[in-house]
């Protein structure tokens, strides 16, 4: 825990009991966003759009302090309809946080209402593909 300043990855009910004990061990809270699935693909992790409330109130009753939603759009698709999508569920959730966009559509989230994005090829370049086989 003393390594990090916020997670942006909280999509099941195991790691909000996880973390609800590491936390507590710790003696300290993180802010934390959960992770949708906002184009509900298999490949990614994130909780699915229609399981966001019931593990908000999870988190709640765990005294997690979640401030905000987090997503990674389908690549290759125009990202801004699954932004407005984030924001709108941030918004019906009583949520101000929004961890959309990375370095190649950043501008869109940042437009959207993104309050975090993640620029890290911006910054340190693209990363090698991984090893195949």
């Amino acid at each position: 825990m003393d390594l990090f300043d916020c997670i942006h990855s909280l999509d099941r009910p195991s790691l909000v009991k996880a973390l609800a004990r590491a936390m507590d061990k710790a003696g300290r809270q993180l802010p934390c966003f959960v992770q949708v699935n906002i184009g509900a693909e298999e490949q990614k992790g994130g909780c699915a759009i229609a399981e966001v409330p019931a593990l908000l109130e999870q988190a709640r009753i765990a005294g997690i302090p979640v401030i905000g939603l987090m997503c990674v759009p389908p690549f290759g698709i125009e990202p801004a309809p699954f932004f407005a999508l984030l924001a709108k569920m941030a918004e019906d959730n009583g949520l101000s946080g929004l961890s959309m966009g990375m370095s190649g559509d950043f501008e869109t989230a940042i437009m959207l209402g993104a309050t975090h994005v993640r620029v890290g090829s911006a910054l340190f370049g693209e990363r090698a593909p991984a090893p195949s086989g």
